[in-house]
């Protein structure tokens, strides 16, 4: 397997266990917080839009797809005590976007060449993240840092165990 193959099996599977863990719950559940300052599902799933699209446009400038007006706004670190649900998506809409999102990076990383990993990564993320290919590698888990958050409200949800 090549560095593209892997980073889209990667980018599929952080899909599929989002969407594992998604699939059952309501837009009311999505409100749930998974423990005491943390941030509720319906924010996180728009912050993993949201940061799946600033990321695209660094590793493939013009490859990223528009969000909604505000979307990222309403999902930044200042919302994170927003608990109004009229402030954010549906699950519906959140999924559409999720895919919309994932079908752009999936897109975009086809046209990379292996060299292109190796280019350095922009300046602002050097530090932690050193080339491009880093930045994909980041692009593709980032559902999965999240995904562990999506458990405790399950599990107080009453929700069967997906995996």
């Amino acid at each position: 397997m090549d560095t593209k193959s892997a980073i889209a099996a990667t980018l599929d599977t952080s899909s599929f266990v989002l969407n594992g863990y998604v699939a059952d719950l309501s837009d009311a559940d999505l409100m749930q917080r998974p423990g005491e300052g943390c941030n509720h599902l319906a924010w996180q799933l728009g912050h993993l839009i949201s940061s799946e699209a600033m990321l695209l446009s660094m590793v493939a400038p013009g490859a990223e797809p528009e969000l909604p007006e505000g979307f990222a706004d309403k999902h930044s670190k200042e919302q994170v005590g927003n608990d109004n649900p009229a402030d954010f998506c549906t699950k519906q809409e959140y999924l559409d976007l999720f895919d919309k999102v994932h079908a752009a990076s999936k897109a975009a990383l086809e046209k990379v060449s292996e060299a292109d990993f190796d280019q350095p990564a922009p300046e602002s993320f050097r530090q932690m993240f050193p080339t491009m290919g880093n930045v994909w590698i980041l692009l593709a888990t980032h559902g999965m840092m999240h995904a562990g958050q999506f458990v405790p409200v399950r599990r107080k949800l009453g929700k069967p165990i997906v995996m």
